[in-house]
């Protein structure tokens, strides 16, 4: 697989799991358009993969709104001739309880992820279809996307939308060859670093020490870079039959999430008034109804921290 001659833009790819995209695609061949709001650190990725061999250009700018997007693609144009790939990776953090969270809080989140994601891949995508370029869209979700998580309405919202999104694009853009799919990556981040059921893995990768098995096969948890293959796969052109599809990975595991179905389907005849479902929803429902947030096994003895 090669991604030579490819051109890739990586939104919030200054450090964490964008940066560790950003180096894999310029590994793999393609020349990188790194974004970030720091200057500082911008510039430290683009030195890292120059380092390495590669090509990177930074955007300093914060995603969300339609000048951002349009300076990403044209950026990526002027300097490299053409666009390819776009990974939407940007993002930020406002959690708190429902009853706590501001209008700013919601607002945020969903400016960076959501509406980030829809300007960027709007630009891009029409860059793609006016010079007819069977270009590679990639959203970043998340399992609080599809599962829920405490304290993350707004993410939670973000990222479910992300999803839909993108299986409506892969519809849109599948005659022009563009595909457009959501990775839901599980690894280790700032975020995960101060959770304590992480502690040991986390103690691991610092140290630069293989993370304990639980974590990588069990529950499926790595280091950025076991993404980082999985976004590059998705961008070359051995992907190509591949679009609409929500992909989980980390650590050793790697998962396609499904398109939401009915898991019970019931008829009365006449509809369903008030009296039928009093008499026969209990039933129906039941033990079917669906587990809401994630539920992570047990930790092993040996893996268990004290709480900070």
């Amino acid at each position: 697989m090669s991604l030579d001659g490819k051109v890739a833009i990586v939104t919030g790819s200054g450090r964490g799991l964008g940066l560790a995209y950003a180096q894999e695609l310029a590994r793999q061949g393609a020349s990188v358009v790194i974004n970030d709001v720091d200057a500082a650190t911008a510039a430290e990725a683009v030195a890292s993969i120059e380092a390495a061999g590669g090509k990177a250009v930074a955007v300093v700018a914060p995603v969300g709104s339609t000048e951002t997007a349009q300076l990403l693609v044209s950026t990526a144009v002027d300097t490299y001739g053409r666009l390819d790939i776009l990974v939407t990776n940007a993002g930020v953090l406002r959690d708190t309880v429902l009853w706590k969270m501001s209008d700013d809080d919601f607002d945020t989140v969903i400016g960076v992820h959501l509406r980030g994601t829809f300007t960027c891949v709007r630009e891009a995508a029409t860059y793609m279809r006016a010079n007819e370029i069977a270009g590679r869209i990639i959203c970043i979700g998340s399992p609080t996307g599809q599962r829920g998580n405490f304290g993350q309405t707004n993410y939670a919202a973000a990222k479910a939308g992300i999803v839909g999104m993108v299986r409506t694009w892969a519809l849109e853009l599948k005659k022009a060859g563009i595909t457009a799919n959501v990775v839901v990556p599980v690894a280790a981040t700032a975020m995960t670093a101060t959770v304590p059921y992480f502690a040991a893995a986390v103690e691991a990768d610092t140290a630069g020490e293989p993370m304990p098995a639980f974590y990588r096969h069990d529950l499926g948890f790595g280091t950025a870079d076991d993404v980082s293959g999985l976004i590059a796969y998705l961008a070359s052109d051995e992907a190509s039959g591949v679009t609409g599809q929500a992909i989980g990975v980390g650590g050793d595991r790697l998962q396609l999430w499904s398109h939401p179905e009915p898991v019970v389907t019931a008829y009365h005849d006449g509809g369903w008034d008030v009296e039928a479902l009093q008499d026969e929803f209990p039933a129906l429902i039941g033990e079917h109804q669906q587990s809401v947030g994630e539920r992570f096994p047990a930790l092993p003895e040996e893996l268990q921290r004290p709480r900070p």
